[in-house]
């Protein structure tokens, strides 16, 4: 009789020890779910940013901020290490989270106020709360769902609450609503975004219309920090080109000295390395939110309403230019710093060849120098056998003085007998001695 399988899967099972995050990696993907809401509704969004490196910012403090929000309606707290948060606050669901460089809060309540848009349903976060954010507003909006009436009256709601020259329009998700706005700041410093959903949407897919509009919107915010980068970074980068260019130039020439190219270069090379890497982060966040922004827009499955243009042109008329000006700068910005590596290489190939040519001549001296030295050593040598000639002479017709009286020779005659062989015998020494010390 076989074993059951579902009872000895089990078994088994239970005998594999599962990876230590296994089960936090898994329900990373569930964290973050949609909100639900059904129609008439208000949602309220607000994105805060730390003014510096909010990459590394003390990420306890957003937690202390939303707990600051939640102790004032007596809402319970989220998890000491929470990165997301839903509750209730008064008549409203809050939904917070935690992103990489911001923090997100929406508050979503049932009914629409009489006036559209009115700046007063932002009370749900009170102007001294807002006053201690550990950062600065990035963006806000206020939504406004309601139920789709007839075109023509979407038609003129639309006209009377947002600028027709910037006004985005269409159907989304198979005609489960339609949305608009402008992407304008309103006087109560808030974007606006009307959402009319077909009846029957299930509230769900209301929940993701809404999240992907929150979504758009901070993105896109985010990724023009890359754009007001890329216009303080321009001026100087345009400066350092030209001086690069210049720089270059003179190497060609070869008219100024490498020793005075050499600094300018180096302090060149220096302030580009140092830009790209100020500017790396922020270029790569830009490129991650826009991808983000593109994504979002297709999510949507957008169809005409109208005569209207789209999300996605609305972006492509005014986003994406600027998108494709950070992605040029950051090009730009590169191929300075390749193009100034290129120059130190060319530069260091010029020194090299003036050190080998300085090398070549200093060879040459010393050639020179080693045969003057070899013929003053010749001439020491001779002059050398002359000294030691004289003074050999001289102690050999001492010691032969005797001989000469009984030879009856001057002191004269014995000199000259004994001068020939004595220098002939030192010159034989001397050259022996040079030989064996070569």
């Amino acid at each position: 009789m076989y074993p059951d399988p579902v009872i000895a899967g089990t078994v088994s099972m239970t005998q594999i020890q599962d990876h230590p995050l296994r089960y936090h990696l898994t329900n990373e993907l569930h964290a973050r779910p949609f909100p639900t809401m059904d129609a008439p509704c208000t949602a309220l969004f607000i994105a805060i940013k730390h003014e510096g490196e909010a990459a590394v910012r003390d990420r306890q403090k957003d937690l202390e901020h939303l707990i600051a929000l939640l102790d004032r309606h007596g809402a319970p707290h989220p998890r000491p290490d929470a990165t997301h948060y839903s509750g209730t606050i008064g008549r409203h669901r809050l939904k917070w989270e935690q992103h990489t460089e911001f923090v997100t809060y929406t508050a979503f309540s049932d009914g629409l106020a009489q006036r559209p848009f009115d700046p007063a349903d932002f009370d749900v976060f009170p102007a001294d709360w807002l006053a201690k954010a550990p950062g600065q507003r990035i963006t806000s909006a206020s939504l406004r769902i309601d139920t789709r009436p007839d075109d023509a009256v979407i038609y003129e709601r639309l006209g009377e609450w947002f600028v027709p020259e910037s006004l985005a329009v269409s159907q989304v998700l198979d005609a489960a609503a339609v949305v608009g706005a402008d992407f304008r700041i309103d006087p109560a410093g808030h974007l606006r975004f009307a959402v009319f959903v077909t009846p029957g949407t299930g509230k769900r897919r209301i929940g993701r219309i809404v999240q992907r509009l929150c979504e758009i919107e901070t993105y896109k915010s985010m990724s023009m920090l890359g754009f007001a980068r890329v216009r303080e970074l321009s001026p100087r980068i345009g400066a350092l080109g030209n001086d690069l260019t210049g720089l270059t130039a003179e190497m060609t020439e070869g008219d100024t000295p490498a020793e005075v190219t050499l600094p300018k270069l180096l302090a060149i090379s220096a302030e580009l390395e140092a830009m790209a890497a100020r500017s790396s982060f922020r270029f790569g966040a830009t490129g991650a939110y826009e991808a983000i922004v593109t994504q979002r827009i297709e999510a949507l499955r957008e169809v005409r309403f109208g005569g209207g243009q789209t999300f996605a042109e609305f972006m492509m008329r005014r986003y994406e230019p600027a998108m494709r000006t950070v992605n040029a700068t950051q090009g730009q910005l590169q191929s300075l710093a390749d193009r100034a590596i290129r120059a130190g290489d060319l530069l260091r190939t010029r020194v090299d060849v003036e050190r080998s040519a300085q090398n070549q001549k200093l060879l040459e001296s010393m050639d020179r120098r080693a045969d003057l030295q070899l013929r003053l050593q010749h001439t020491v040598e001779g002059l050398s056998v002359v000294a030691i000639s004289y003074y050999a002479v001289s102690l050999a017709t001492y010691l032969l003085y005797p001989l000469a009286t009984v030879l009856d020779l001057s002191k004269g005659v014995l000199a000259s007998a004994v001068t020939l062989p004595v220098a002939g015998l030192v010159w034989f020494l001397v050259r022996r001695i040079r030989r064996k010390i070569g």
